[in-house]
């Protein structure tokens, strides 16, 4: 028996707008653009993907899953994410060596500093 990691699935209350937004923060291209379902890849045929789907209501707690990304220059990328919408977000994480970021709607995202060694 094996899984595949097919796809995150990312709740939102507008999956295109959403979907555009990280599309255009990883680079990667759009494979769906259903109107209430919306997927990207890092190509259209490697996965895994997010899938962006429509949801009513909104997100009342903190994230229990996020990403983390780690870029060659984490000032460049996070400066690059915030000139996009992303904005800095206090989780309670304190002094630390990566920025907690949040998209558009909200999500958490996490960029490292880069790898050492």
């Amino acid at each position: 028996m094996s899984l595949e990691w097919e796809q995150t699935v990312v709740d939102a209350a507008d999956p295109v707008a959403l979907g555009r937004w990280w599309a255009a923060a990883l680079g990667w291209v759009v494979v769906d653009d259903a109107s209430d379902e919306y997927e990207i890849r890092p190509a259209p045929d490697r996965l895994p993907g997010l899938l962006f789907v429509a949801v009513e209501e909104s997100r009342s707690v903190k994230n229990r899953l996020h990403l983390d990304f780690r870029p060659d220059d984490q000032a460049a990328e996070v400066a690059r994410l915030l000139s996009l919408g992303a904005r800095h977000v206090d989780v309670g994480q304190g002094e630390q060596s990566w920025v907690v970021l949040a998209d558009p709607e909200g999500n958490e995202f996490c960029v490292l500093a880069a790898r050492h060694g």
